[in-house]
């Protein structure tokens, strides 16, 4: 049966009718299903079997809110009844009970508009409204605080309650909204509240569905109050330290911030300094007011404490220009507001772990700069530190250079020719070229380009340096490039041909061992049979080196002379 069925729990009639003419000598029986359910949208099939002969005519109704409506009925037939007779005589009736279900949508939550709620007040407030849509049939509506259900009270009188409303709207699906009313505590600031919706699905299924959960403002008096440092680590000069003051009301009062008497500006609750020193240690205050509870002790104190570390100097702290050969001597001092340490350091070398740093005999390696690290290990990160610059004057001293290669003789070729000496070196080659003059570290680096000439092959390229304080020369040598990659593989082709023989010999011997194996034993039977009766305790085999002789032997008869 297709048929507009409206939501509802609907009872539907299957009525069976005799045609006129038609003799029935028992009553006619009628035989449906009970109870069918569908989901919205599906098809609803509603069987109807009678006992009845002939032609009936089979139609249905459909009873819903105290009214009866036909659906169903053939097309071009008309009830006709017997005169005399009732028309109950001639029909029979069933009914089924159609139920059409559908899920409501998930149950929205929201909070009321109104401002905060104050704890402890003698009646009860709105915490939040709960609404769920389109659904059939009509479903339930179930609060939550922190996971726990609550108890679906409709009794205003009471703390906890809840005022629920329905709507069936014109498509015949049920609206539901449930606002859940409270006296809440300070207990319930952390509480967390939400509502659930159960109904109803073809079987006998009961389902659910959850809206988001809501957390409720709260307002309450404050009864103490905390001021903590929020620095994790030990506070420093340079440091920014951050203090928050707060209490355990709703909502945060004013506070004040006094240090020696004196007032600091805050917001919010919270004092920052930025890039403190040590003069900022000291014992910070926190004070504030509710009005809501004025006996209320709402202060608090922090001890701040500033570690330190003085500017590293040092003696003598202009830069050092010393002869080769010389001393030099340097004392380095700091102070902390805790145990420091002070170590003298090179780079990242350290020379020294006190604060004297002593060279007896500087050479040009020991110029440069040096760095006095003072620390205080009890706080990281806490160091100061300065430098000093080393300068070594003397004669030039050329440092060996190295080797020049050409591919072949006649092509470019750049040599390099590195220097130590204060002044600066000058540099002269011979023969010249293209020359070029870099500086490294505490070196002078001079490069020249020419060609390798067979002069230059033969003899070299000089390099020669001097300043106000002496001269040094050396020979820089031009060769041609090594072929190590040629003789490298030279050598790999002679290893494996080797490889090879001494693998081919092998092979050739243990061949050789198991053809003499195979063959032995068969000689030994020939020889033991050709001697006949002779002692087989005592076997003795000649052999000579001649062929021939051994053939002669052979073939001699023996004599027979006495």
């Amino acid at each position: 049966m297709d048929a507009g069925i409206t939501f509802g729990r609907a009872f539907v009639s299957c009525t069976l009718l005799l045609l006129a003419l038609q003799v029935c000598y028992g009553a006619v029986t009628v035989k449906v299903t009970p109870t069918i359910e569908v989901l919205k949208g599906e098809t609803a099939k509603l069987p109807c079997t009678h006992t009845a002969s002939g032609s009936p005519i089979v139609e249905w109704f459909i009873d819903e809110q105290e009214t009866r409506k036909r659906v169903a009925f053939p097309v071009g037939r008309s009830q006709i009844l017997l005169p005399g007779h009732s028309g109950t005589s001639w029909s029979g009736r069933g009914t089924t009970e159609l139920k059409v279900f559908f899920a409501p949508e998930k149950p929205e939550l929201t909070k009321p508009s109104s401002q905060a709620i104050v704890v402890d007040q003698a009646t009860s407030s709105e915490i939040g409204k709960c609404e769920t849509r389109n659904g059939h049939p009509q479903p339930r509506i179930i609060w939550f605080k922190d996971d726990k259900p609550l108890p679906e009270v409709k009794d205003r009188e009471q703390k906890t309650y809840m005022v629920p409303s329905l709507v069936k709207e014109a498509s015949g699906l049920f609206t539901l909204h449930s606002k859940l009313y409270m006296t809440p505590t300070k207990a319930d600031k952390d509480s967390s509240f939400y509502c659930m919706v159960e109904y109803k699905m073809p079987g006998g299924q009961v389902k659910q569905k959850e809206s988001e959960k809501i957390k409720i403002n709260l307002n309450y008096p404050s009864e103490s109050a905390t001021f903590r440092l929020l620095n994790t680590a030990a506070v420093k000069e340079g440091d920014t330290v951050n203090m928050k003051c707060e209490t355990d009301g709703n909502p945060q009062p004013e506070f004040e911030f006094t240090k020696d008497g004196k007032a600091l500006t805050g917001q919010a609750g919270m004092l920052i300094l930025k890039s403190v020193k040590r003069t900022d240690a000291g014992e910070y205050h926190c004070t504030a007011i509710d009005f809501d509870n004025l006996d209320a002790d709402l202060s608090g104190k922090i001890s701040l404490s500033v570690a330190y570390i003085d500017p590293v100097s040092i003696t003598p702290m202009e830069p050092q220009l010393v002869m080769l050969g010389d001393k030099v001597e340097w004392q380095c001092k700091t102070k902390g507001s805790d145990q420091h340490t002070v170590q003298w350091k090179k780079g990242s070398e350290v020379l020294s772990q006190g604060g004297t740093l002593s060279i007896e005999e500087v050479s040009y390696e020991k110029a440069g700069e040096y760095t006095c690290v003072g620390a205080v290990p009890s706080v990281p990160g806490l160091q100061s530190e300065a430098s000093v610059n080393l300068t070594v004057k003397g004669k030039p001293m050329i440092e060996t250079p190295a080797i020049g290669e050409v591919a072949k003789e006649g092509d470019m070729v750049t040599l390099k020719c590195a220097s130590y000496g204060f002044p600066a070196p000058q540099f002269t080659w011979k023969p010249a070229g293209k020359e070029s003059v870099t500086v490294d570290g505490n070196k002078v680096v001079s490069s020249v380009t020419l060609q390798a000439t067979p002069d230059i092959m033969k003899s070299g390229v000089s390099c020669e340096v001097a300043n106000e304080h002496g001269k040094d020369q050396k020979m820089v040598s031009v060769a041609l490039k090594r072929a190590d990659m040629q003789q490298g593989g030279s050598s790999s082709v002679v290893i494996a041909v080797v490889v090879c023989v001494l693998l081919l010999l092998l092979l050739v011997a243990l061949i050789y061992f198991l053809n003499k194996k195979d063959k032995l034993p068969a000689a030994r039977r020939t020889r033991r049979k050709a001697t006949g009766d002779i002692n087989n305790d005592i076997v003795v085999e000649m052999k000579t080196d001649k062929a021939n002789e051994e053939s002669g032997l052979l073939k001699k008869r023996p004599s027979t002379e006495q």
